[in-house]
């Protein structure tokens, strides 16, 4: 048996962090290899931005469940690459608006089809067994279960 799995919950989080990883460089990969320039992790600002822009840097922290500061950084970066622009909400100078550059709008359009073939792949992954079809919804029930009770109070009640 492989040293994770037979740790269990253990390293739940661990092997959950490593399934992560191995996703965002397989889907990196795909990027790569079809020359798109773009990087996973730019993900959750991507979208939110192709649904509805321009958007707040505070909404944007909202929605993604994010820092300020961790959407600050993001943005910036994306800026220096020509992808975002940023313009001063008009109700409240202190708040940024972020939108789509030409050059960004560009990059969605390239990357638009590379995400509806993650989707179908990873549909087609959740399903090739009767537990992994679940495996969304667990997700959620257990994202749930810790926003009610976090883990750290759960670990202090088994102490």
């Amino acid at each position: 048996m492989s040293f994770y799995p037979s740790l269990g919950y253990l390293v739940f989080g661990s092997r959950l962090r490593r399934l992560s990883e191995y996703f965002l460089m397989e889907v990196n990969k795909v990027y790569e290899q079809a020359g798109i320039p773009f990087d996973a992790s730019w993900f959750p600002v991507f979208y939110l931005l192709s649904k509805q822009q321009p958007v707040s840097m505070i909404d944007i922290s909202d929605q993604l469940e994010i820092s300020h500061s961790a959407v600050s950084q993001m943005v910036t970066n994306l800026k220096k690459k020509g992808l975002l622009k940023t313009t001063p909400c008009k109700e409240d100078g202190r708040r940024q608006l972020v939108a789509f550059s030409k050059k960004g709008e560009e990059l969605l359009q390239q990357i638009q089809p590379v995400w509806e073939a993650i989707t179908q792949a990873m549909e087609a992954l959740a399903t090739e067994n009767k537990q992994s079809q679940q495996i969304l919804t667990a997700i959620a029930q257990i994202e749930q279960a810790v926003q009610q009770t976090p883990l750290s109070e759960r670990i202090k009640q088994q102490l």
